[in-house]
């Protein structure tokens, strides 16, 4: 029977920033994965070092030729699947799926291009307002070319609160909100810490929510979707991780809204043509009908592609909220790559 289960591989660590959370993830991960089913090992991947962690306490080096292992007693592992949950680079970025192409090995993330594109939220942004998605205004600024931008034309253009973020890593580290120009130097010195690329982005005053969403060959779901309820400035790390923030599932959005917001979703995964699980983050706004009446605007603020996974993530959250169960989901994306 333990021959004929499959090997997966949960990938995680990277060399951003969110390299230890990561690593909750990957443990939430293994702790939900059906063990019946399939032999699952965590795989740590840092710059030159990839290792897989063993029961025994001990590692053993990846071989990058083809993605294997050596057990102690010299029997050879071989992976049929990738669950990628990488926060950053390189898991998040295209770099570690061009890799998996490349060896003919299943992953669970969208394609390369799918993962570039959603990793540089500045470009995705303009490349979704190209489908009537709504976002943010937005400029982008690149590191040794900072002056081609003022402070003046950013307040003209962008306004004032308004938030700068590094345009291509994850969203945990080296975002501020800045308040008023004097603060945009500053700031952009510390987004360029994460990304040698800097997203200056409009303040847009609302409700912010978080929804996952999932397609097979079989079926489209989408989960409800959570709000986030934070006295800090904004969603920042500390409202992530140290539970500086209340986060409510389903949301407490009109159901004409929360059709809306379900119905974008899935717009945009097929859009993008993704795969696997993806969390897009909102701000509900409130905004004018053609009829001059006050209505919610749904803007997309960006896209997760390996959302976290701990237990007290939003996407496992959600999944119970749906009346779903987590380790089922898992099967069901690992086994669509086998349809």
């Amino acid at each position: 029977m333990n021959q004929m289960k499959r090997n997966i591989a949960i990938v995680c660590g990277g060399n951003s920033s969110e390299h230890d959370v990561s690593l909750l993830s990957a443990q939430g991960l293994y702790s939900f994965f059906d063990k019946e089913r399939y032999n699952i090992y965590i795989v740590d991947v840092k710059g030159q070092d990839w290792h897989v962690e063993l029961e025994d306490g001990t590692t053993a080096r990846i071989d990058r030729n083809d993605f294997s292992f050596v057990k102690p007693d010299k029997t050879v592992v071989a992976f049929d699947y990738a669950y990628i949950t990488i926060h950053g680079d390189p898991g998040e970025n295209g770099i570690l799926q061009g890799y998996f192409d490349l060896i003919d090995l299943p992953y669970s993330t969208s394609g390369v291009l799918v993962e570039a594109l959603t990793f540089n939220k500045f470009v995705l942004n303009q490349y979704l307002r190209s489908y009537g998605v709504s976002v943010a205004e937005s400029l982008l600024i690149r590191k040794g070319y900072e002056e081609i931008v003022s402070d003046d034309e950013v307040e003209a253009r962008i306004g004032m609160p308004c938030f700068v973020k590094p345009a291509a890593d994850g969203s945990s580290f080296g975002v501020s909100k800045v308040k008023c120009k004097d603060q945009l130097a500053p700031a952009i010195r510390k987004a360029m810490l994460e990304s040698p690329e800097v997203m200056v982005e409009s303040y847009l005053e609302g409700t912010e929510i978080s929804i996952g969403c999932y397609k097979t060959k079989d079926k489209a779901v989408v989960f409800p979707a959570t709000e986030v309820v934070t006295s800090n400035e904004f969603f920042d790390y500390n409202a992530k991780y140290n539970g500086q923030v209340k986060e409510i599932t389903p949301a407490r959005l009109s159901p004409e809204t929360t059709e809306r917001v379900r119905q974008i979703t899935s717009h945009i995964y097929d859009i993008l043509h993704c795969n696997g699980i993806i969390r897009i983050d909102y701000i509900i706004s409130k905004g004018q009908g053609s009829n001059g009446e006050t209505v919610d605007k749904v803007n997309m603020l960006e896209i997760n592609t390996t959302p976290g996974m701990t237990p007290t993530s939003f996407i496992p959250q959600q999944v119970k909220a749906a009346g779903l169960n987590i380790t089922d989901v898992l099967t069901e994306i690992v086994e669509n790559q086998f349809k």
